[in-house]
């Protein structure tokens, strides 16, 4: 008897643990195709939404697909590891346009990360209001020279510093 519950014990937990993971499964992740039809030519100075001021009626937002990892570098190495969760606020049917064009905005996200993260900004208090509304202007500024008027602001969902 002491041989066999081992073994039970076992087969349940396996059992246990195949079920939870089952029920536990995410959703399937849907893929869009980054450039369906084409170069699409971006507006840059026509508002997406002539003659109407940017309401919450008339935005969505849309979560870029995958966080950004900004190393922080002290002496020459790198001291710690920041991660960011970004989601942009655009105007209302402007999500293709975003994950069409996200390779080049999140190659543009990622240079003023890593000049923020140069400059010291992600040093010591680095969620401080000051410090978050100077990175979310830059990143907004560089996302309107990127994608035109229909973006209406970045929104940091969130950020994470792991030390070395």
């Amino acid at each position: 008897m002491s041989k066999i519950l081992p073994v039970v014990l076992s087969a349940l937990g396996l059992g246990a643990g195949i079920g939870g993971g089952i029920a536990l499964r995410p959703d399937p992740v849907e893929t869009v195709e980054m450039n369906p039809c084409g170069d699409v030519a971006v507006p840059h100075t026509a508002s997406a939404i002539p003659n109407e001021k940017v309401t919450d009626e008339n935005v969505d937002y849309v979560k870029l697909n995958n966080q950004f990892v900004i190393p922080v570098v002290q002496d020459g190495r790198v001291s710690a590891l920041v991660v960011l969760a970004l989601s942009l606020e655009v105007a209302s049917g402007q999500q293709e346009l975003v994950y069409q064009r996200e390779p080049k905005l999140r190659d543009v996200f990622l240079q003023v990360l890593f000049d923020h993260a140069n400059a010291g900004g992600f040093d010591g208090a680095f969620t401080s209001g000051l410090n978050m509304s100077l990175l979310r202007d830059a990143l907004r500024e560089s996302a309107i020279k990127t994608l035109g008027s229909i973006i209406s602001d970045v929104l940091i969902v969130d950020v994470v510093r792991q030390d070395a």
